[in-house]
């Protein structure tokens, strides 16, 4: 049999193998508005509404489980999941999961302070001696996780660091910029919160699955069907409707508020 017969073939079973076993890709995210979450019962976002329809083209149905991030990774890292939505690359994760070469989207990590409260500020130098809302299962890069400059407190949701954020007990949050500004707006807050301009990193999001047979496969036709798709109108109005604009399938050039890049963990998801 001709090579690129043998991987066409495998293509194929890697693409048909959940359907003809009757099972699904197992999936797991975290809410992540605007990008994925959950709203009068109906899975929405823009990454996840894109994947959803990148599977569908693939012919691969996909069972969700929306959960707490460090959860998703422990799921993953048991083998409880296939994949995760809306991932950092990490190159400790690479012996375990397969990154499409097309990301979702791309993120801005920005901190917000309340107006009451205010604390602007241009490098991290600046933070000395502030409290810094975090979220669990987020792992930041050595300059600003190791920092003995400022303390960092995590709290259980977004939302909940917007409470305390309010509520003064904590000086500033960083998260990404789309997913603060949507907060602001669902919470009713825009006016007691302010969003600092320093940019401290910008990431990739993407879909990666568990390192397993055919995976490799399922993931480089998943880019290039995402590639496609985000060259079409569809994707154009689907970036519109969640206030994003369509990227390119470049990762953004990391500009921070210290020269250093401030990583999440794979979150990505968020």
């Amino acid at each position: 049999m001709p090579l690129i017969t043998q991987l066409f073939a495998v293509l194929v079973f890697a693409c048909l193998s959940f359907a003809a076993r009757g099972e699904k890709l197992r999936i797991v995210t975290e809410p992540w508005a605007p990008y994925v979450y959950e709203a009068d019962g109906k899975k929405l976002g823009l990454d996840f509404e894109t994947t959803a329809i990148v599977f569908k083209r693939l012919g691969i149905d996909v069972e969700w489980q929306f959960l707490p991030w460090k959860r998703c990774l422990s799921m993953l890292e048991t083998g409880q999941a296939d994949g995760a939505l809306d991932i950092f690359h990490s190159d400790e994760r690479d012996a375990t999961l397969l990154y499409p070469s097309e990301p979702l989207s791309d993120v801005e990590f920005v901190m917000f302070y309340a107006n009451e409260r205010p604390h602007p500020f241009r490098t991290l130098q600046d933070l000395k001696g502030l409290t810094i809302g975090t979220s669990p299962g987020y792992l930041y890069s050595p300059d600003f996780s190791e920092s003995t400059l400022f303390n960092r407190e995590p709290a259980p949701t977004h939302e909940a660091n917007f409470g305390k954020l309010v509520r003064g007990r904590i000086d500033l949050l960083i998260t990404d910029r789309r997913v603060g500004q949507h907060l602001l707006d669902e919470l009713n807050i825009r006016d007691q919160i302010t969003e600092n301009p320093v940019v401290i990193s910008r990431q990739s999001q993407f879909l990666a699955v568990r390192r397993n047979v055919g995976m490799d496969l399922l993931v480089q036709r998943f880019g290039a069907e995402l590639k496609r798709f985000k060259r079409e109108p569809a994707y154009a109005e689907l970036s519109t409707r969640y206030g994003a604009a369509p990227v390119a399938g470049k990762p953004l050039s990391s500009a921070t508020a210290s020269g250093k890049t401030v990583e999440q963990q794979e979150r990505g998801a968020q």
